[in-house]
């Protein structure tokens, strides 16, 4: 190793070193202590700063990952998960990666995403339309709600809105910026606004 490797070396491991413990993890414990959901199951990994709330539960997998470095937004954004009412229940499997600047709000029974999915920037996921839809209750009726399960093995890109009542099959793909309105079936690749089966995956 010549003396500037060397260098170079220490240079990174300090940059490191100061990004992780002057920045970030002060920004994660922030976000924690801003958080008020008390049913939690599981411990995530937190890359970047997410705020848990609401009264239903948010469970975690193993090695889930909330945040991604080095990524676009890591160190300037945060990620949101919200089970808002005491029946709400997200769960997120195993070996999922989710990447910066997500929004994970539920309202209704269920939003489930399946074990190792990869989940791209500025995801939004939802079960509810918040508002009932009809002009004079839009502030006091009840909105209509809807599971959202995710199946495993997905690659969802950046920019995704699923809304509520999905279901998306095992091993597929949702490309960038698409709204995923309907169900979509295993094994293919889907896009646009809204989000249609384009083909097929290939296995070969």
């Amino acid at each position: 190793m010549t003396i500037n490797e060397f260098i170079f070396k220490v240079k990174r491991k300090l940059k490191t070193i100061a990004g992780n413990y002057l920045f970030q993890y002060p920004r994660i414990l922030k976000y924690k202590i801003l958080s008020n959901c008390e049913n939690i199951v599981g411990k995530p990994i937190y890359n970047q700063p997410v705020q848990l709330l609401g009264g239903g539960t948010i469970v975690f997998g193993k090695n889930v990952n909330l945040g991604v470095k080095p990524s676009p937004h890591l160190y300037s954004g945060y990620g949101y998960i919200d089970a808002r009412k005491p029946h709400s229940k997200i769960v997120i499997g195993d070996n999922v990666w989710i990447n910066n600047n997500f929004n994970i709000c539920g309202e209704g029974e269920c939003i489930e995403i399946g074990e190792k999915t990869l989940i791209g920037l500025n995801v939004e996921i939802s079960d509810s339309d918040f508002h009932d839809l009809h002009p004079a209750r839009r502030m006091s009726g009840l909105p209509k709600t809807g599971k959202v399960i995710i199946g495993k093995n997905l690659f969802i890109g950046s920019n995704v809105k699923i809304l509520k009542g999905v279901t998306i099959g095992d091993n597929s793909v949702i490309a960038n910026s698409s709204v995923v309105t309907k169900s979509i079936p295993t094994n293919v690749i889907a896009g646009g606004y809204p989000a249609k089966v384009i083909r097929e995956i290939d296995f070969n």
